[in-house]
């Protein structure tokens, strides 16, 4: 497929397509990189922004640590740093499926929820197509 196509195909998807395309994605790369993914994954394209939720990320023993009051700023830490170190991947990731480069990622958890939010901003607005 030469680029012309790809950008063409990129239009044409549903913003529930390149939603769940965008959620599948990075499912993979939780299974891949974390080793294992969330209960549920759900995108949502608005304006210039990727804002992706996940639930269910915290392993049980994460459950078990976040428990104990210097155990939830341990795990936010080690999550912040392994999320850190996998900047570029993920990067890559959004930047393949939407087509758009991404200029930031911001992230949080909760170990009370075990939910995390990762917020890309891109370089056009990508919402404008749907």
């Amino acid at each position: 497929m030469n680029s012309v196509s790809g950008i063409k195909e990129k239009m044409e998807k549903t913003k529930g397509q390149m939603e769940a395309e965008i959620a599948n994605a990075i499912i993979q790369f939780e299974k891949e990189y974390m080793g294992r993914g969330p209960m549920e994954t759900r995108a949502y394209i608005i304006d210039d922004m990727i804002l992706i939720r996940l639930k269910g990320v915290l392993t049980l023993a994460e459950q078990q640590l976040a428990k104990n009051p210097e155990g939830a700023p341990l795990i936010k830490r080690v999550r912040s740093s392994l999320l850190e170190q996998a900047r570029e991947l993920l990067t890559e990731v959004i930047e393949k499926v939407t087509g758009l480069k991404v200029i930031s990622l911001h992230t949080d958890i909760s170990t009370k929820t075990g939910e995390r939010v990762i917020i890309f901003t891109l370089n056009e607005n990508l919402g404008k197509r749907y």
